[in-house]
């Protein structure tokens, strides 16, 4: 899938006092507040595009993109997403974090886990491909974070497993995970068990039935009576 090209980012330092009154004027001026830090440099509050942001969270690399920030008075830098707030109503960005990036040291991220094909087990054997890991941390240069990692699990049969040790591996990235650690399986669906007859279970028809013989009993009592008296 080809990455789309992603616009660099323009940034416009804040001054003031930073409180929610601050942030609510910037946000009704179409902005939003953020904070730059990282390579050594001293944090910057600034202002950004939301559309420019979510552009870049919604890119095939996601909050992983690499891009150009200028900050007006500050020198060009490298750098990405690494943390965001939403509104949890209506979802708009609220305010978000950006890190400046060395690109010739290696850094930890997260990346997204993506299965490819269908697995034989599924396919013949009527069993369930479930993914256990969405996710795994990799170490790399940040110009060699992949977008995804891709994992062919077309092979999988019935009980059939991939783990982390089963990944696309290069020399690029190191795996942080345990290599035993499970990403997916396919499993089976269990048997619906009919349950086993409870103890007890019949004793009301029992006692129903008791009820109606104590009932024929007590009519039959006066008859019976009548029978001895005519003798």
């Amino acid at each position: 899938m080809a990455e789309k090209k992603i616009e660099a980012v323009v940034a416009t330092p804040r001054t003031g006092t930073f409180n929610k009154n601050h942030a609510r004027r910037v946000r009704v001026q179409g902005l939003i507040p953020a904070v730059v830090y990282g390579a050594g440099k001293e944090s910057v509050a600034v202002t950004v595009d939301p559309k420019v942001i979510t552009k870049i969270l919604y890119s095939d690399a996601g909050h992983n993109t690499i891009f150009d920030l200028t900050i007006e008075g500050h020198a060009a830098a490298k750098a990405m997403i690494v943390d965001w707030q939403n509104e949890p109503i209506k979802g708009k960005l609220l305010h978000i974090d950006l890190k400046r990036i060395a690109m010739d040291k290696a850094m930890v991220v997260s990346v997204a886990v993506q299965l490819t094909g269908v697995p034989v087990g599924v396919k013949t054997g009527g069993g369930i491909l479930s993914q256990v890991l969405h996710e795994v941390e990799i170490e790399c240069l940040p110009g060699d974070i992949p977008s995804h990692i891709d994992v062919d699990v077309t092979g999988l049969e019935v009980h059939g497993a991939i783990h982390i040790s089963d990944l696309p591996h290069s020399k690029k990235i190191k795996y942080l995970g345990e290599e035993d650690a499970l990403v997916a399986h396919v499993t089976v669906m269990k048997e619906e068990v009919e349950p086993e007859p409870v103890a007890g279970a019949a004793e009301p028809e029992v006692a129903k039935k008791g009820k109606q013989d104590a009932t024929a009993e007590a009519a039959a009592a006066p008859a019976a009576a009548g029978e001895k008296a005519k003798k």
